[in-house]
């Protein structure tokens, strides 16, 4: 929770800096934009990575500290859930939401059947929090 405090302001510049960038120079900020995401990508790669190579030291305390072996396992496999579940809605309600409105431009006495798929398509983002819930409530 600290860690999140102290680089609260830091990212609040950040963001400023990009803004102000995009304003000025739009090719610019969005090269940078574009080097921020990468060196945000190989550092999440490298926490999965260091995740996923435990050492036998940090398996002992695991051990020492009552936790199951198989803790970290279950909160990597949550996030997979959650953020695998997250995309596929966010495609499937992007598909169906276009699809949506525009046949209630045409026939607006659509809506409620439109919005009927747009909520199914919803519904698997909380099926993924569910299995997610599942998952830590094992550990």
């Amino acid at each position: 929770m600290i860690t999140w405090l102290i680089a609260l302001p830091l990212l609040a510049l950040v963001t400023a800096g990009i803004t102000f960038q995009l304003r000025r120079h739009p090719r610019g900020g969005l090269r940078a934009l574009r080097l921020i995401n990468l060196a945000l990508l190989v550092g999440g790669g490298a926490l999965v990575v260091m995740a996923a190579t435990t050492s036998p030291a940090t398996a002992a305390s695991l051990a020492a500290s009552h936790a199951p072996a198989y803790a970290g396992q279950a909160l990597m496999g949550a996030a997979i859930s959650v953020a695998g579940s997250s995309i596929g809605a966010a495609i499937a309600v992007a598909y169906t939401g276009s699809a949506a409105l525009a046949a209630i431009s045409e026939r607006p006495e659509l809506f409620g059947r439109a919005m009927v798929f747009v909520g199914l398509a919803e519904g698997i983002a909380i099926y993924g929090l569910v299995v997610a819930i599942i998952l830590i409530g094992k550990v």
